[in-house]
């Protein structure tokens, strides 16, 4: 089992989350957040607005997934959120050691769905 979390433009969302339901993942967890990376939160111009400060907007994404959705989650994130502009953002994929399903008490892969 693994924890993907992905770092996106938030104008790649919707493209995202089309190819992950193509692929058959469903379970995804979306924040917005701000933060910055190599661009060092230079302002950029977004939807014909100006984003100032140290930090920018992005969108986090969250997917807990067993080992056979691992390639299809991470090339649909790369495929969807990629521009090929500085700041189309980051996967990581940890180990999960376990998940809990808190209706039925299901444990590991199961609880993933």
């Amino acid at each position: 089992m693994k924890y993907i979390i992905a770092i996106i433009q938030p104008d790649r969302l919707e493209e995202v989350l089309r190819l992950l339901n193509e692929k058959e993942i469903h379970l995804v967890t979306v924040s917005n957040v701000v933060g910055r990376g190599r661009q060092k939160g230079i302002a950029e111009v977004y939807r014909s607005h100006k984003e100032a400060g140290s930090l920018l907007r992005k969108v986090k994404l969250e997917i807990g997934v067993n080992d056979a959705f691992v390639k299809p989650t991470v090339e649909a994130i790369m495929e969807g959120g990629r521009t090929g502009k500085v700041g189309d953002g980051k996967i990581i994929i940890l180990d999960m050691s376990e998940c809990i399903r808190i209706r039925t008490g299901e444990t590991g892969s199961v609880a993933i769905g």
